[in-house]
């Protein structure tokens, strides 16, 4: 039997560039070899979003939509909804009796959201729970792999801790999944931070021509570099990194002329921005076509999320009988 891969997307908006580098190509580089689990997560949506949760499932929709423009097969692969296997949110109350309270306040990424996030009341047991429902939505399948990007790595790592918890107290059953991690495991966004629609700072799969050009082109370089003929610092530069993703054939050239002041911050961007935009035309073609057609996406979540059930219907089954309280 194949391995099992799965991985989630919160439906609190667009996929953007990071998504895609982060876990997108190798979910579709990897599908053929694993038997595969890819699901929207609205109910970690509503962590953040339980204010005005209106948006989360044409959200989620939208989602669907660029996952199967990118090449997602929905005959290779479960593409589901979380909250339509409510068995998950079963596996996450008995998982919630088991994980101290210490492995959830030194997950980094909730200390850094927390300080980063201003406009939204994070203070809620959902929001701090977050990585007890990610190991959940993990383990109901029992995945062997779970494509990540580097900030969802500590995330991953308290999954495998309340496995080992689990199996340690109950008896052997569930795997610890090992992450599968994509070449450009942290994409910057527009700002210099990891790109994320929460710090409004993402460069959206289906943005135009137009406003990809404008988020390059307001994207800090080099603070050190004044003039156009000033040496400059690629290591530091955000533009840089996308050089890395879209031209790694060429990136030593691109750093040698930064360095000796032969193109300036401004041509750097122009020379970058298009190959962004038309690396993502065949995407948005594809899906100018899908989104006509909504009613096949709703049949394709219905389709998997009957298989999915069968599975974490069978998981619970165990957990419960090994739990003692079947």
């Amino acid at each position: 039997m194949k391995k099992i891969m799965l991985t989630g997307f919160r439906p609190t908006g667009k996929l953007h560039l990071g998504h895609l580098h982060g876990n997108i190509k190798n979910m579709i580089k990897y599908q053929p070899d694993y038997e595969n689990y890819f699901f929207l997560v609205d109910w970690h949506a509503l962590s953040t979003e339980y204010q005005e949760p209106g948006n989360i499932k044409s959200n989620l929709i939208e989602c669907v939509v660029d996952l199967i423009a990118l090449g997602v097969d929905p005959e290779k692969t479960n593409i589901y909804r979380q909250s339509d296997i409510p068995e998950i949110a079963e596996l996450f109350l008995y998982l919630s009796m088991i994980t101290p309270l210490s492995w959830l306040e030194r997950c980094p990424t909730y200390k850094e959201q927390i300080k980063q996030i201003k406009s939204k009341d994070l203070s809620t047991l959902g929001f701090f729970s977050y990585p007890v429902l990610m190991a959940a939505d993990i383990l109901i399948v029992n995945a062997d792999v779970v494509p990540v990007g580097e900030d969802q790595l500590p995330h991953l790592e308290i999954t495998r801790e309340i496995a080992r918890r689990f199996n340690y107290f109950y008896g052997d059953y569930f795997k610890e999944p090992a992450e599968l991690l994509s070449e450009a495991t942290r994409v910057v966004g527009t700002d210099g931070r990891k790109m994320s629609k929460s710090y409004n700072n993402a460069i959206f799969l289906s943005d135009d021509e137009k406003t990809i050009k404008k988020k390059i082109r307001q994207m800090i370089t080099d603070p050190e570099r004044i003039h156009a003929t000033d040496p400059g610092h690629p290591d530091i530069c955000n533009v840089f990194s996308f050089y890395k993703i879209y031209c790694s054939e060429i990136i030593g050239e691109v750093e040698k002329r930064c360095k000796k002041g032969h193109i300036g911050c401004t041509a750097c961007k122009d020379q970058i921005w298009p190959v962004i935009y038309n690396s993502l035309s065949d995407f948005q073609e594809k899906r100018q076509k899908l989104i006509t057609n909504i009613d096949e996406i709703y049949a394709i979540l219905e389709k998997s999320s009957k298989k999915v059930r069968e599975v974490a219907g069978r998981t619970i089954a165990a957990v419960r009988q090994k739990m003692g309280i079947d």
